[in-house]
């Protein structure tokens, strides 16, 4: 079968695995629980990846994986937050184990492949900036039909471009970044922090439960429920979104611009006021196109399809 390659979408908690042609298509798929060690993660990505190949009787084709983390230009997870990885050569150690090609890159990038190949931004020829708005924000950037990682794979951290000087803490620990005002914390901090301050009437949706157990989740139901405070604190978010999207769009100029990740739940009532925002701040506005800004479509999938077609790209660093 030509044209396949095995992607991974390795997180905290699961595992998520697919058979994927070129086109973007999931052919076959597999889901399991992370496991708690690095060598126990590498013999199931090794599973995963032979078992594939003895169902579908193909043989060995490329892998890709996308990991949670700082990864570096040789596979290697340098720092990985939610997974026991550190200084990992991972890359190194499934090329050995698997005796064939072996692409290992940070999830947000692969996401963002995986949207520029088949998914949001499959209509762009040559270039893409992806956010992911989720817990965090995270980020990817393909330029001239190439993904890019920077000189030692760290490029692509979007969420922590400063929008506002001296603004709230970013788990970071910088203060003022994209993450800190947009993100699916940010929603809830903006919620909590109008309940405690009166500015959400008594009685609503967003005062009624305890402030500090408000989601953005529960913001999201709210405003789709006609709740006006929830709403209001989802285009605040929305516009910060904005901000942060127009310095990328100053710095990059994308054919697109694709969000995705779990705040995307809220659709137009964020991208909305960003798309706003985002023009308002644009250089040389009424004199050039506007980027369009779009909902990510691949949901889920975007990993294990991103990292498929980037090692059946098999590109080298740039």
């Amino acid at each position: 079968m030509a044209g396949v390659a095995v992607g991974l979408d390795v997180g905290g908690t699961k595992l998520a695995g697919g058979l994927v042609a070129e086109d973007g298509s999931v052919l076959d798929r597999v889901r399991h629980d992370t496991p708690d060690t690095p060598d126990a993660i590498v013999e199931l990505v090794v599973s995963v990846a032979r078992n594939f190949q003895t169902r579908h009787n193909l043989e060995p084709v490329p892998v890709g994986v996308g990991a949670a983390g700082l990864i570096d230009t040789e596979g290697t997870v340098r720092y990985a937050p939610n997974l026991p990885w550190a200084d990992f050569p991972l890359g190194t150690v499934l090329r050995s184990r698997l005796d064939r090609p072996v692409t290992v890159d940070n999830d947000a990038n692969v996401a963002a492949w995986g949207e520029y190949r088949a998914g949001g931004g499959r209509d762009a020829h040559r270039s893409l900036v992806m956010l992911t708005v989720g817990t965090g924000v995270g980020g990817g950037l393909v330029l001239e039909d190439r993904l890019v990682r920077g000189a030692g794979g760290m490029a692509g951290e979007l969420g922590h471009i400063t929008v506002l000087e001296g603004g709230p803490r970013c788990p970071c620990g910088a203060t003022g970044c994209l993450e800190a005002l947009a993100s699916g914390t940010a929603i809830a901090r903006i919620a909590r922090e109008r309940v405690a301050g009166g500015q959400i009437p008594p009685g609503t949706a967003l005062a009624t439960p305890p402030p500090d157990e408000l989601s953005g989740k529960q913001v999201t139901i709210a405003a789709y429920a006609g709740d006006r405070a929830a709403v209001d604190v989802l285009a605040t978010a929305g516009r910060w979104l904005g901000v942060g999207i127009a310095s990328l769009v100053a710095a990059f100029d994308p054919e697109v611009v694709v969000v995705g990740g779990g705040a995307m739940q809220a659709g137009d009532l964020l991208l909305a006021p960003a798309r706003e925002a985002c023009a308002a701040r644009l250089i040389g506005r009424g004199h050039r196109e506007l980027a369009p800004i779009v909902p990510a479509v691949l949901g889920d999938d975007a990993g294990l399809i991103g990292a498929a077609l980037l090692a059946l790209a098999a590109q080298p660093w740039y």
